[in-house]
């Protein structure tokens, strides 16, 4: 893992709401395996990729059966490759096959977002620049997948409306202009970070007068990016504090441009809104005595 990521709070409602929705009033096909008949499982990745999502599946898991036995192959965060053993798993036959499809879900969901975290990062390596999330997350899921753009290597941006303030073109529009809009957020005398996006170089120069925390650059083009790249940094030269960040569909084709310009971060809302899970896959090794 590249770094140290907290596990959610949310993370054991995340797991009874998703048996819940899949249990129903019980596991009707699990009851023509006898009770006390013990199993062991594997977990497969059929394709390289980045690991994540283990405390989801050891919750699940022990959900149905506290005493289940599960042993990780690899550390969360770490890379692996395809037909790879991941996870070993021993305990009640009718709680692995109960748990199977709930667990692999988290699993190949939260891998699959760390995964395409970390091909953003690799693409960026060696530029100084961060790879940041947004809120276009799955619904239910948003901590688990900053969780995972952590673990793959990226930023968290705010995680909600609550803990950072972001003026938008809207905020804009009904402040009546840019600065306007600054001037009423830091009246509010919330302890939050102020962000503020710019759609040209005059607002980002308003931006950088009030010194806000944050200047995201929303949809320059390059030679525009690196004028702002100049400012903030002739404005941090002067002690100001403004960090900049591209913000506009950046993909793993234009990222690394983007990156060389020299700003500070780089938003991208594909890696945990536009997922492909993971290929994993569970099975039966032996039976239990």
């Amino acid at each position: 893992m590249t770094t140290a990521a907290r596990l959610p709070a949310d993370l054991a409602l995340n797991v009874q709401i998703a048996l819940a929705e899949d249990l129903g009033s019980g596991d009707v096909t699990a009851l023509l395996v006898d009770p006390s008949q013990t199993a062991s499982a594997r977990i497969v990745s059929r394709e390289a990729a980045v690991l994540c999502g283990q405390a989801w599946v050891d919750a699940v898991f022990r959900a149905l059966q506290p005493g289940m036995r599960i042993d990780w192959a690899v550390p969360e965060g770490a890379s692996v490759a395809p037909d790879q053993v991941v996870c070993l798993l021993s305990g009640s036959a009718r709680a692995l096959l109960t748990g199977e499809r709930t667990a692999l879900n988290f699993l190949q969901t939260l891998s699959g977002t760390a995964t395409s975290v970390r091909r953003y990062v690799d693409a960026v390596l060696g530029t100084g620049t961060r790879i940041v999330d947004t809120r276009k997350t799955l619904p239910g899921l948003r901590n688990a997948q900053k969780y995972a753009v952590v673990c793959g290597g990226g930023l968290n941006h705010r995680i909600g409306l609550y803990d950072g303030i972001l003026i938008k073109e809207n905020h804009v529009s009904a402040a009546g202009g840019l600065r306007e809009a600054i001037w009423q957020a830091r009246a509010l005398g919330l302890s939050v970070p102020l962000m503020t996006e710019a759609e040209t170089l005059a607002e980002a120069r308003i931006a950088l007068d009030e010194d806000v925390d944050l200047l995201l650059v929303d949809d320059f083009e390059l030679d525009d990016i690196r004028t702002a790249v100049a400012l903030v940094r002739e404005h941090r030269a002067c002690g100001g504090k403004t960090l900049i960040e591209y913000s506009g569909g950046a993909t793993l084709e234009t990222v690394r441009a983007l990156a060389e310009t020299g700003v500070d971060r780089i938003s991208v809302g594909a890696i945990t809104k536009h997922l492909r899970a993971l290929d994993l896959s569970m099975r039966f090794t032996a039976s239990g005595e």
